[in-house]
């Protein structure tokens, strides 16, 4: 058997392994055009900000290591150009010389990946940057040191824009700025948890301009003036991290089925429309678990599964890929964001019932040092008590947390399942009610209607809300909602009569804990009352991040 596979990193190089380990007869080629087939792709803003100092740490496999372990010919430079299907042959066209060559196959792998998404390919410029390969990292690093930039902006503000602000923050005294066209930060996230993460990168010193798109770049002498929506600003050095669009000319010249937005349509098994053409990766339409709708999500985790699943099926051990939830993590300075499942923007356009949970636990046992505090915000059905998404924001823990989480969502474990895990614990690392506990114990008490919940958005948008805070005096001194009315949960019962019974009551504490267990008095003494999410530390962070 005679298998090619066109492209190397996560998905072309795991597939080829994975074939060599299930057949060791088969001839295994991968066809790479750029000089490195193999590399740590995530790893690329680290490298840029130093924290990964040699390119070779990147690199994680060579043509050479390749032959030698697994028997497996990768030919770099090399770009194929054209799929013959009636003939089961491609094209291939050596970058260096320019010289082209056919080779015929048997299978065929397309693992083309994506391309950052430039819109100003008009400005031919060293100083505009995409950063996809280990080249353009090194170029970007290069630049930077030798010519120190006073002023870079980075237009668009999702993963890549966001690592790559922070690495050349971290490493250099650069005026960094972040543009992005919608309202907040990483596309996934809802906006009140995108407010910790701007505030997080305003902290850092890194400007963020929101709700304002690039119209055109003019580049000026030695700088850029980059014309916003409203406004313009000057730079000397611009990142575009726009985004990615499956890279999938070669494919649909070959008429294999394309979607609209050009990613490559496979079967469960990651077969295309023809049967001895498999396709992965960041060039495919996968289904989303939750929605059960088409997607794309570019990852590396799922292309790595899809790997596995295309090399089993070309050795004839029935595969299927069910799909993804969109896991992901993300380091921002002393933070953590973790992300996955569907976020409160795709439930309102596909009109999928959910609610939502906030609460502001703790990484582990308080009296143990060092515990710090995370947000977790969860969507969940109520129909049928199982998670639809989750964002987690903190400093410590969050991604053991997220971890749990996400396998609770891809599971359909449901929300009493959460309540009744059994997680390891020791007061360095948890507490004896772990996260994933107290967010089922959370939803259980809304769902079994002991409390009624409401967020700070819709608390806004009411004309006169009755607002209680349930913190120290001293805490409600320091800052507090707007005309609340100040009574500590531990003197509530002794002030029963300072309320109105025919007020609808919206309470709050610092964290939700101290406002939960206010609401449950006054329930039972009465009182109609809603407990306001995340508590006064959410509505500060959303407070300053409109500053």
């Amino acid at each position: 058997m005679r298998v090619l596979i066109v492209g190397g990193v996560a998905g072309g190089a795991t597939t080829a392994t994975r074939l060599r380990r299930l057949d060791e007869k088969a001839e295994i080629i991968i066809f790479e055009r750029g000089q490195y087939v193999s590399f740590a792709n995530c790893g690329l803003p680290y490298y840029i900000g130093n924290v990964i100092k040699e390119k070779s740490d990147l690199l994680l496999q060579t043509p050479k290591s390749f032959k030698n372990r697994f028997n497996i010919d990768v030919r770099i430079n090399q770009e194929v150009i054209k799929i013959d299907r009636d003939n089961k042959t491609i094209l291939i066209k050596n970058t260096e010389d320019g010289s082209e060559y056919t080779e015929k196959y048997d299978k065929l792998v397309l693992s083309p990946g994506a391309e950052p998404i430039n819109p100003f390919k008009n400005l031919n410029s060293s100083k505009i940057a995409t950063i996809r390969n280990v080249d353009d990292s090194i170029r970007v690093k290069e630049y930077i040191q030798k010519n120190r930039p006073q002023n870079i902006a980075i237009i668009g503000g999702g993963y890549i824009g966001v690592e790559v602000a922070e690495n050349i923050k971290k490493y250099s005294d650069t005026n960094v700025t972040i543009i992005e066209k919608s309202d907040h930060l990483i596309a996934p996230l809802d906006k009140d948890i995108a407010s910790i993460l701007h505030n997080t990168l305003r902290k850092n010193n890194i400007n963020i301009i929101l709700n304002n798109g690039v119209n055109k770049i003019e580049e000026n002498n030695n700088e850029f003036n980059i014309l916003l929506d409203n406004g313009m600003i000057n730079a000397d050095y611009i990142i575009l991290a726009i985004g990615v669009k499956p890279e999938t000319k070669l494919a649909k010249e070959a008429n294999i089925e394309i979607n609209l937005k050009g990613s490559i349509i496979t079967d469960e098994h990651m077969r295309t429309n023809d049967p001895n053409i498999y396709a992965l990766g960041d060039a495919v339409q996968i289904k989303n678990c939750i929605t059960k709708c088409s997607d794309y999500i570019p990852l590396a985790g799922p292309a790595n599964r899809q790997a596995r699943i295309v090399a089993n099926n070309i050795c004839g051990i029935a595969s299927s890929y069910s799909g993804t939830i969109g896991s992901s993590i993300l380091k921002v300075f002393d933070y953590t964001l973790a992300m996955s499942g569907i976020n409160e923007n795709t439930c309102k356009r596909q009109n999928i019932n959910y609610k939502k949970m906030i609460i502001t636990p703790f990484s582990h046992a308080t009296y143990y040092p060092g515990a710090t505090e995370m947000f977790v915000k969860a969507l969940y059905s109520p129909d049928k008590k199982t998670l639809l998404g989750i964002q987690i924001l903190g400093k410590e823990n969050v991604d053991k947390v997220a971890d749990v989480l996400a396998t609770a969502i891809k599971c359909n474990l449901s929300i009493y399942d959460l309540e009744n895990l059994e997680l390891c614990y020791a007061p360095p690392f948890s507490s004896a009610k772990s996260i994933p506990n107290i967010l089922g114990n959370a939803i259980e008490n809304e769902i079994k209607g002991l409390v009624e919940n409401i967020s700070w958005e819709d608390l806004e948008n009411l004309s006169t809300p009755y607002v209680l805070d349930a913190r120290t005096k001293r805490e409600y001194e320091t800052g507090h909602f707007k005309n609340a009315i100040n009574i500590p949960v531990d003197e509530l019962r002794e002030n029963l009569d300072k309320l109105n019974k025919n007020n609808l009551i919206y309470v709050y504490c610092r964290t939700g804990v101290r406002s939960y267990i206010s609401c449950r008095i006054l329930t039972q003494n009465g009182f109609h009352v809603k407990n306001i999410l995340g508590g006064y530390n959410l509505y500060n962070e959303i407070k300053k991040d409109r500053l």
